[in-house]
């Protein structure tokens, strides 16, 4: 199957004519069947840019409810059993949404809300200020084995587990694509958000569909992670956007930085090997944290890899972790991040985990 492109026409037909089960992940931004009425303005008078394009014209719940169901049918047949769907909405559609979902055997694994930072107001001040979207992640059943990069997106929030509400910006400034000065799409959604539905459910190589492409954002973060990727769109504007933008976006030019490894899939090293390699030796001392008491711990490295020590909770002897869990007394503690090392000799302690990356990276 070609990736790396753009298909022409109607999502539904071309997701039927692609091989079956032959895409790792499907990002979806379907119409929002807003179903405006009238226009809107500012108290300045000025016209606020809202969605008033054909493709979001809809007749009726009944006719959006037989749309859905037929794109999330065809994005069944594309779709790896072990891969996932996410799809965003607002209150307008994303519950009818859902509920189809669940109806197709897709079984739902998250909500998440994009809060915005700079949401649009609420012009006329008749209800609360919509400042969130809701995108719904789901794998193909109950059992199925999807991807999801728990640790990547630990690091990338800055070592905290990710949480499944998302505060990013809207789309706006050089990112937001224009025409004659407007908006060329009225909902253009940012890289970092797609970014992270990315980076979480996918690998490098494995091949991305968006069903209703618009300028490409999926697209060109796909691109710049390493992923395949496959836009389907009818609108022949956002089509010639699209395929400016994607022949602008750059291609990552050593593809080993974008390998995912997690630490279970990450060589195990016992901190015996640490001492063979002379980068620990029999006799040194290692310290660890105050304990309960205030003394720093001590303990002295034995040549077949364990350590003993001794404080006010009696003499220790055994691995990194139970040494530091007796020092500490404590059920369980992780040695390679408790015990530290004089790096130098000039007395500037690093944890041995520094250690056991350098041999880890001998290794790959």
């Amino acid at each position: 199957m070609e990736t790396n492109q753009i298909l022409e026409g109607d999502c539904i037909s071309l997701m039927h004519g692609l091989p079956a089960a032959s895409v790792d992940l499907i990002f979806a931004d379907p119409p929002y069947n807003l179903q405006l009425g009238g226009e809107l303005f500012r108290p300045n008078q000025t016209r606020v840019d809202g969605v008033e394009a054909e493709w979001d014209r809809f007749d009726g719940f009944a006719d959006y409810d037989a749309f859905t169901r037929a794109w999330l049918t065809a994005a069944r047949h594309v779709l790896k059993s072990d891969g996932s769907l996410w799809v965003i909405g607002s209150y307008h559609n994303i519950f009818r949404i859902g509920t189809t979902l669940q109806d197709l055997g897709f079984w739902i694994l998250n909500d998440v809300i994009w809060r915005k930072t700079n949401p649009m107001p609420n012009f006329r001040g008749t209800r609360f200020q919509n400042a969130h979207e809701i995108l719904i992640w789901a794998a193909t059943g109950k059992e199925a084995r999807y991807c999801f990069n728990y640790e990547a997106m630990k690091r990338l929030n800055d070592d905290l587990q990710m949480r499944s509400d998302w505060l990013l910006p809207i789309c706006a400034g050089p990112e937001r694509l224009k025409h004659n000065g407007s908006k060329l799409h009225p909902t253009q959604k940012p890289e970092a958000l797609l970014y992270r539905v990315i980076l979480a459910s996918s690998e490098p190589g494995d091949v991305v569909l968006d069903p209703f492409f618009g300028t490409g954002t999926s697209g060109a973060v796909a691109k710049r992670l390493g992923r395949r990727w496959i836009g389907i769109e009818r609108d022949p504007g956002y089509l010639e956007a699209a395929r400016r933008r994607l022949a602008d976006t750059p291609t990552q030019p050593d593809p080993t930085v974008l390998s995912l490894q997690t630490k279970r899939q990450a060589p195990r090293i016992p901190f015996g090997w640490l001492i063979e390699r002379g980068l620990i030796r029999p006799g040194d001392e290692l310290s660890g944290p105050n304990g309960r008491h205030g003394a720093v711990a001590r303990a002295r490295v034995k040549p077949d890899g364990t350590l003993v020590g001794e404080n006010h909770f009696g003499r220790h002897q055994g691995s990194i972790h139970q040494v530091a869990a007796a020092m500490m007394g404590l059920p369980a503690c992780n040695g390679w991040t408790f015990w530290h090392f004089d790096a130098d000799g000039t007395g500037r302690h690093q944890p041995i985990d520094v250690l056991r990356q350098q041999v880890r990276a001998e290794l790959n």
